[in-house]
């Protein structure tokens, strides 16, 4: 099997199995097709289904679907991603090495998006760049010591910091003003959801400030120490 179809099918069954072990399966698959950007409408017609069924799987006036309709819709959100070329599945086969998990003090995806005036005021977090995003959606956080991503990190390293989505708060514990962080950001060419700077200051770098602002990345200061950033996240997010 060729390298993109194992990604593929390895993609499928992490989506599906998420699903299917849920809480609110149709809160999950609302989290994924807007993780894979497609409307409700276009996933109706790559289904032959009309949209409202969609609609009423997500919002709960359906039953949870069965575990063949579940595969069907997960096949057509991989098969609608592969016709724009591919950048979902792409991205979200690259998993972090072990180098990377080490590296890594918290990591979660959630069930249900949170957006990022909601997720800051959970961490009591100061938004200082493009408060005008506030209202974007977060799908997931990282926490990671900046040094040693800043030191040890290349840049594909970077990436796979993300987990599975981008649309995720990106958390730089010992960031200080931030200048560093968002130069190894840069690099990237992949903008996190939100940035946080676990810092104690209380002002960010100008040139860090320009990267943000240029690239449209929320970036939010938080001055408690990186142990309690991890532990108030893992209570507010089991």
């Amino acid at each position: 099997m060729e390298e993109g179809e194992v990604a593929k099918e390895s993609l499928a069954k992490r989506i599906a199995g998420e699903i299917v072990l849920s809480s609110n399966a149709g809160q999950t698959i609302q989290k994924w097709r807007n993780i894979f950007k497609i409307p409700q409408r276009t996933l109706a017609d790559q289904l032959d289904i009309m949209p409202s069924v969609i609609s009423d799987y997500e919002n709960g006036r359906r039953l949870s679907p069965g575990i063949k309709i579940i595969k069907k819709m997960v096949d057509a959100m991989i098969s609608l991603d592969e016709k724009t070329g591919g950048k979902v599945v792409h991205e979200f086969s690259n998993f972090p090495t072990k180098q990377v998990r080490d590296t890594i003090a918290s990591m979660k995806e959630f069930e249900k998006p949170v957006t990022v005036d909601e997720f800051c005021r959970k961490l009591d977090a100061k938004i200082v760049v493009r408060k005008d995003l506030n209202d974007n959606k977060l799908y997931g956080y990282t926490v990671v010591d900046a040094l040693k991503v800043i030191v040890e990190f290349s840049p594909t390293e970077m990436v796979k910091l993300y987990g599975l989505t981008n649309e995720r708060a990106l958390i730089f514990t010992g960031a200080h003003s931030g200048r560093s962080s968002m130069v190894a950001l840069k690099v990237t060419n992949l903008k996190p959801g939100l940035v946080v700077l676990q810092t104690k200051d209380t002002e960010m770098d100008a040139l860090a400030k320009r990267i943000a602002e240029t690239e449209g990345i929320p970036v939010a200061i938080v001055n408690m120490k990186s142990d309690e950033v991890t532990s108030l996240l893992r209570k507010n997010y089991k």
